[in-house]
């Protein structure tokens, strides 16, 4: 690239749009902040971990396979003994890079949570579609599934000159 970095453009992209581009995809970079150390309670929510640790508020990241639904839900699948679940459970807030292969990215920002019940169903159908085997996962103790709910993206496209980089607002995130 010559002449500084590329100029970001806000603009609306639909939901429709978001989604076609993210199942393109199977695999996504998670990135969390890390938990209060072992044996520290965590804020409404159970012990972290132990013997997991980098520090307190230290950044952490893991590839995980994901599935998006079409109400523009993130979905993947952890062990509840995991450094991102602790994380997760502590501090919702959470951002991923999916599709880095072909020089096209989007990054998120988003909340997560852990849903029960007929949404948790829901979520796991969507999950199966693309990971038919993680139905073979829920037999392992401790499996769960996560949501992150979009709060901010940037598709940013590379293989082009100059580069594009869109940041999304409003809606789907309204």
């Amino acid at each position: 690239m010559t002449g500084g970095a590329p100029a970001v453009t806000v603009q609306r992209v639909t939901r429709v749009e978001l989604i076609g581009f993210l199942r393109r995809y199977k695999l996504a970079v998670v990135a969390t902040v890390g938990a209060p150390s072992p044996g520290r309670r965590l804020a409404g929510g159970p012990a972290s971990p132990s013997g997991q640790g980098s520090p307190p508020g230290a950044p952490q990241a893991a590839v995980v396979g994901f599935a998006v639904s079409d109400q523009l839900e993130i979905v993947f699948d952890t062990l509840e003994s995991s450094r991102k679940y602790a994380n997760l459970i502590a501090d919702p807030r959470v951002a991923l890079v999916i599709g880095w292969d072909d020089a096209i990215t989007a990054q998120i920002e988003g909340v997560a949570d852990v849903p029960a019940g007929a949404e948790l169903e829901r979520l796991r159908d969507c999950y199966f579609g693309p990971y038919p085997d993680g139905r073979e996962r829920l037999a392992w103790p401790g499996i769960t599934h996560v949501r992150v709910r979009p709060t901010w993206a940037r598709l940013s496209d590379f293989t082009c000159e100059p580069p594009s980089i869109v940041e999304l607002q409003g809606e789907p995130f309204i």
